[in-house]
């Protein structure tokens, strides 16, 4: 089975790549902006472009982890909905079918009930520009699975483990105790009331590679989380002792979008039905191997 894979040289990108060339049965295609492999920038290229890359390395499989999660609205919606829409025509004009596996966002929900996991049939509201360009990708290949598309949506919740970046809470946070631990001031962040479902990159890296290789049809969304809500003061609280400093202070500045959606945990029964998956790396672990134990030896 031959993989192509974009968005290889991004965050859950490296994630995946490592997972799919673990597989002997794999031949896994790399591409992105940066690193070995193809070189394509999905927001940046059309159909044309994209049909060239699919017809020259001829995957059954196309991963999308490939994505824009910051900056204005045009560039988000270029880098998650034109691109999408780029990459399934490209994906309509070979002659065999191949299967797609995109990466949603939890983000698109939006505000759900409070104290309750949410399932894929759960109404889709986003709050934030982000969310709202996520869900137009995602209803794009809802779009196409009508058409007859063999292609699944993995609605990642909260990525954190090895290599998050900055403009994630657990990149902020880690980054934000590691300076403590060198300096030896007290670490402080933004609020941190709400709660949140965390799940280790690799675990959506094992869900992404069960996903390319399963066989059968598969539901067009399924959620990709760890099916437990933290709370986001017990995540800074974990965060510090495996550190070795004190929990951070707290400021009443925080993100709005992140202040209007209190409470995120993900149903994933469907994935564990569908793909025989189910999270296997525990917080403080995910945390571990964020770089926090180096921290703590100073």
């Amino acid at each position: 089975m031959r993989i192509l894979l974009l968005g290889a040289s991004g965050y859950l990108g490296t994630h995946v790549h490592t997972r799919l060339n673990g597989d002997t049965a794999l031949t896994v295609v790399p591409a992105g902006r940066s690193g070995d492999g193809v070189r394509v920038d999905l927001a940046a290229v059309g159909p044309g472009e994209l049909w060239s890359v699919i017809r020259q390395t001829s995957p059954d499989v196309v991963v999308n982890c490939a994505g824009v999660t910051g900056g204005d609205p045009v560039a988000m919606a270029a880098g998650n909905v034109v691109a999408v829409a780029n990459l399934i025509a490209a994906l309509d004009r070979r002659g065999r079918p191949i299967r797609l596996v995109h990466l949603g966002s939890a983000a698109e929900y939006g505000v759900v009930p409070d104290g309750l996991p949410v399932p894929e049939t759960a109404p889709a509201r986003p709050v934030s520009p982000y969310g709202m360009s996520k869900l137009a990708g995602t209803e794009l290949v809802r779009a196409a699975r009508r058409h007859g598309r063999d292609a699944t949506v993995l609605r990642v919740f909260n990525p954190i483990g090895p290599g998050t970046p900055g403009n994630l809470l657990p990149g902020r946070l880690v980054a934000t105790l590691r300076r403590a631990a060198e300096t030896g001031e007290r670490a402080q962040v933004g609020n941190l009331d709400g709660y949140r479902d965390f799940v280790d990159a690799r675990d959506v890296a094992a869900a992404v590679h069960a996903a390319a290789t399963t066989a059968g049809d598969l539901p067009t969304v399924l959620n990709l989380g760890s099916g437990r809500a933290t709370a986001l003061r017990d995540l800074a609280g974990m965060a510090a002792g495996v550190a070795g400093v004190e929990p951070p202070l707290e400021s009443a500045g925080g993100s709005a979008n992140s202040a209007t959606v209190t409470w995120q945990q993900a149903d994933i029964g469907a994935i564990g039905a569908a793909l025989r998956w189910e999270p296997s790396y525990p917080l403080d672990a995910s945390l571990r191997d964020m770089g926090l134990p180096e921290v703590s030896r100073r």
